[in-house]
């Protein structure tokens, strides 16, 4: 098979949940177990740091996998979902996967696949083990699709875990309580290994600390260790002035990924970073603060605050649930409080979107669309359901016609949010937007 042939097969021929939901969620790590057997268990030969939560582990995955990089190791990232490209899930040194191993694995594994039946998600996963070892990595960061305790990533043996927030999302598979859903990624929690909390809920702090204190493993809340005294953005950075609680000490960073949400994932990332560097990792100030302002560049993650085009400003950003969405407003009404925006939304069909949508802001101008995928909410479900809190817009067949409506009228002090899920952000046409004529704009 070609490439090309080779990606549609896994679309085709593999359950996946991103597309079709609950129904490509195995609820245990029996064909991931066998699947890696089958392959001589690439997970038991790599070093690697796990990282679950609910929002913030793409972005804690990345800075920490940059920071590694830029430090002269060879790391590994295996992330999820990808935006444009499938290679995005598996990168070292920020270089996509080869072409020709992605072929080579889905032929080689074509028998063991048939009879197993793995989704999609345990396929790429070990086929991110496998690569990883092939190429001889000397660490790889590893981030949980969903969950942790019944998540494909689960069979590995970490030197670290992250868990980054616990929020409500996939509650129809992870629970409807916070503490359920933190008993699901406390799931990633390994004896004797050292586990990093990023955000200190009342709820989901003794789940934490039981399940470390019964695999006696050592815990670490990172705001006991580093907390944002103050964060702003400063045109397309975030900057962020971090005390260092044990020493008392104040120091600012420049975080390429703008979101005002990176401040708490800054201080998850210094507290990992303490840690990596007791295990004998050689991290210097200079590695962390360049890693931190370039990570988008270092390791190609997208779609994090990120603006692709300046009056009127138009950021993508892949919040999705209530704790996501709640931030981008936030930070909308902290940076362009005089702002007209403008917001182009799609949702997948299993969000509490009622819950979600009672955040926005009335007085806002939407643009309905869904992403060309089983899984999305329809634009018309959207809203009608959108009407009941007073959020008013037309429909339109796809992400980019929604874009393009919304730049047809935006005036350059306007804001254009695109959100809702990674799947809308996949869909933009970039190089379209840059071409447009915008109103009132010199040419």
């Amino acid at each position: 098979m070609t490439y090309e042939q080779t990606i549609e097969y896994l679309y085709a021929q593999l359950p996946m949940f991103s597309r079709i939901g609950a129904a490509a969620y195995k609820k245990d790590l029996h064909n991931t177990i066998a699947l890696c057997d089958a392959i001589g268990n690439p997970q038991k030969k790599l070093r690697c740091i796990h990282i679950a939560g609910t929002n913030g582990k793409g972005s804690t995955a990345n800075m920490i996998a940059a920071i590694l990089q830029e430090a002269g190791y060879k790391t590994g990232l295996y992330t999820s979902p990808h935006i444009k490209d499938f290679r995005e899930r598996i990168r070292i040194n920020g270089e996509m996967v080869d072409k020709d191993f992605i072929v080579d694995f889905v032929e080689r594994t074509r028998d063991i696949t048939q009879h197993i039946q793995p989704s999609f998600f345990e396929l790429t996963v070990a086929m991110a083990f496998e690569y990883f070892v092939k190429e001889k990595v000397d660490i790889a960061v590893i981030e949980t699709g969903l969950g942790g305790r019944l998540d494909s990533t689960n069979i590995i043996s970490p030197i670290l875990s992250v868990i980054t927030t616990i929020g409500y999302d996939h509650v129809q598979l992870l629970g409807n309580s916070l503490p359920e859903i933190a008993f699901e990624k406390a799931g990633i929690i390994k004896p004797k290994i050292p586990v990093v909390i990023g955000e200190k809920n009342p709820e989901s702090i003794p789940v934490f600390i039981k399940k470390a204190t019964e695999v006696n493993a050592p815990i670490h809340f990172a705001t006991n260790e580093f907390i944002t005294e103050n964060s702003y953005q400063e045109d397309s950075v975030l900057i962020c002035e971090v005390k260092n609680i044990g020493t008392g000490s104040m120091e600012k960073f420049r975080c390429g990924l703008s979101g005002l949400y990176q401040a708490k994932n800054i201080c998850t990332v210094l507290s990992s970073v303490e840690l990596l560097r007791q295990t004998g990792f050689q991290i210097t100030p200079e590695h962390l603060h360049y890693a931190i302002e370039h990570v988008a560049e270092i390791t190609g993650i997208k779609g994090r605050w990120q603006v692709i085009h300046r009056k009127p400003d138009i950021i993508m950003d892949v919040a999705h649930n209530e704790d996501g969405i709640q931030q981008i407003i936030q930070q909308l009404q902290s940076h362009y409080p005089k702002a007209q925006y403008h917001f182009v939304l799609g949702f997948v069909n299993d969000k509490d979107v009622q819950k979600v949508l009672s955040l926005f802001p009335k007085e806002s101008r939407y643009y309905f669309t869904n992403a060309a995928i089983p899984r999305a909410l329809s634009k018309e479900a959207l809203q009608s359901i959108a009407e009941n809190f007073q959020l008013r817009g037309n429909c339109y067949d796809t992400v980019n016609d929604a874009v393009l409506a919304a730049i047809s009228v935006a005036s350059p002090e306007d804001v254009i949010m695109i959100c809702g899920s990674f799947f809308i952000i996949a869909e933009v046409n970039e190089d379209q937007i840059s071409l447009c004529s915008f109103k009132n704009s010199n040419p």
